[in-house]
Formats: C-alpha cells, structure tokens, sequence
C-alpha cells in the first residue's frame, strides 16, 4: 500500500494538504527558560484534522486522543511578525526547556527572528497513555504506525506554516535534529514556500539505521530471512518516511546539510546522502557524535552566513 502510493516520486499522492483556517489556542508559556523583555512566549495548541492516509490504520491511531493536539513553543517580537525559524527536535527529546538550549533560541531571537519549537506526534504533550518515554508511540505501532505518524507531523506542522503565514510572517525556514532532521528533509519534499530548510544529523532511511544498530539489528534480519525477505522490502514499506523518495521542492540554494563525523546513531552516510539526492547543496561537518556536538559556535555561525546569503532577514 504505501509503497505504491510513492511510486513515481509524486509527495502529494502520500502527504495531503491540510485545511486552511484551523483554529489555534493560544496562552503564555509556562516556566520558559528563555522569557524575552521585548516579545512574548507562547504555548499554541490546534485540534489536528488529520486523518491516516491507510483506511486499514485508522481505527487504531486515532484512538490515541492525545495526540489528536497539535502543541507548539512560540516566540514573538512585540514589533512583528517577523521572518520565523521553525525547529523539531530528536527522537524522544521533546522537552521545550532541552530544546530551548540546542536549538539556541535565545541567539536565534536576539538575531531579530521569531522561532517556532514544535513537539512531533507521540512526543512530549502528545505522548500515549501508558507508554513507557515520549516518543514511544511514534514507532511502537510498526512500519505503518511510522508512515502515518510522519504524515500527520508534516500536516500539522503546515498547519503551523499556514498560522504564520496568515498573521503576516515574511518568511518561513525549518530546521531539525535527527528525527526533527528527518522531518525536516521530509518538509522540504512537501513545502515549496520554505525559504530554507537545514536538517542536522539527519537519518534518510529507518530501514537501513535499524539494520546498524545491534542487537535489534539480528532480530530484524533473522525476521526478515523467516519471511523470505530482505531490507528491500523494509524500504518499500517505508519509502514514504525516507526523503531520498522524492525531489526537493526547494533549490539547492535554499537547502543545506549539517552532519556530525563521529556519530553513531546516525552515521554520516545518511547525511552524504541526503546532500547527493538534493543535488550537493552546502554542507556543514562538525566534530562530534550525535548529541554531543563539538565546535557548535562555528556551525551556528556558517547557519547564520548562509541566511545572510538567502537574504532571510527579520
């Protein structure tokens, strides 16, 4: 099923537009570290109207309520709106005060941009009853529980676009680490009015990440070979989560590539990759391993001289 609604690298076929309009709760953040003197911070909330793409998957993930709400961090100047960076976050590290802190949004800020953290579905306020750490629940349900949790993040998260937009935002780039970097490779295939898109530690196929991690790597061989199959069909099942299934709707101008040479929960093949299938566009290694990155001082300031080039002023 999902495999065929990729074939022909058509991202409409899969990721749906979302409707315009939709209604967004908005009240003062509670406990942020960041607390500008001269905007405000914001939790923003929607009722999302997504609906699986599966008829098959629809019952079972809309039973999960809570993550039938759409949640955002938002920070504002009281002289707006301005040009907004919107930022994701790794797997299962939802935590706004965390996010705060490694996506610099202080320095962002202070750069004159709104900025934008929004938690992916099945992560933090979105989290599953009973389930055992934010996240779980975005992988928990199988190959289809992973495309579908994608598919409602990407419409959200232009649901989010479409918000600043419409209260005057100029312009709009994203940018994420790892699960967030995914996404955001994945945003750019969709979202043609981005004026950028960086992902950071991106993974561009589960399939082949879960084939390099041991031990669960064996079981998902052992499983497959039981079945007579092999990782090919793993990345059938799961063409719609990975961008390498579809071209960049943006130019490579506007995309840019920030990789991490030491990093082991996604090795630097998926980031080199990624920027052969968006062409080579700029690229950015920094020293360091997945979370521990070393030398962010000097990628912050080539993310800031890239913006300079794009003209993605305030």
């Amino acid at each position: 099923f999902y495999a065929e609604l990729v074939r022909g690298g058509d991202p409409d076929r899969f990721y749906e537009t979302p409707p315009r309009g939709v209604r967004m709760l908005r009240r003062p953040a509670r406990m942020p570290l960041f607390s500008p003197d001269d905007g405000a911070c914001e939790d923003v909330r929607f009722e999302s109207p997504f609906v699986p793409v599966s008829p098959r998957e629809r019952k079972r993930y809309l039973r999960h309520a809570r993550n039938q709400f759409a949640h955002a961090r938002h920070w504002r100047h009281h002289a707006g709106p301005r040009s907004t960076i919107v930022a994701f976050h790794g797997f299962s590290a939802a935590l706004y005060p965390f996010n705060e802190w490694f996506s610099s949004t202080p320095w962002l800020y202070g750069l004159g941009f709104d900025v934008l953290l929004v938690p992916l579905p099945f992560h933090g306020r979105r989290q599953t009853a009973f389930s055992p750490f934010s996240g779980h629940g975005f992988f928990a349900g199988g190959t289809s529980r992973i495309n579908e949790a994608f598919a409602q993040a990407i419409y959200d998260i232009r649901i989010f676009i479409d918000s600043l937009f419409e209260a005057g935002a100029p312009q709009v780039g994203a940018t994420g680490m790892s699960l967030g970097g995914l996404t955001t490779s994945l945003l750019a295939s969709v979202e043609k009015r981005l004026a950028f898109a960086i992902p950071n530690v991106p993974v561009v196929s589960i399939a082949d990440l879960v084939l390099e991690w041991e031990p669960i790597a064996s079981v998902v061989k052992a499983s497959l070979a039981a079945v007579g199959k092999d990782v090919r069909t793993a990345r059938e099942m799961l063409a719609p989560s990975s961008p390498l299934s579809f071209p960049p709707r943006l130019p490579k101008e506007r995309l840019m590539v920030i990789g991490g040479v030491g990093d082991r929960l996604a090795p630097p093949r998926h980031a080199r990759l990624l920027w052969d299938h968006w062409g080579r566009p700029a690229l950015h290694w920094f020293p360091g391993s997945h979370v521990l990155h070393l030398d962010r001082g000097n990628y912050f300031r080539a993310t800031k001289h890239f913006l300079a080039n794009l003209e993605f002023r305030p």
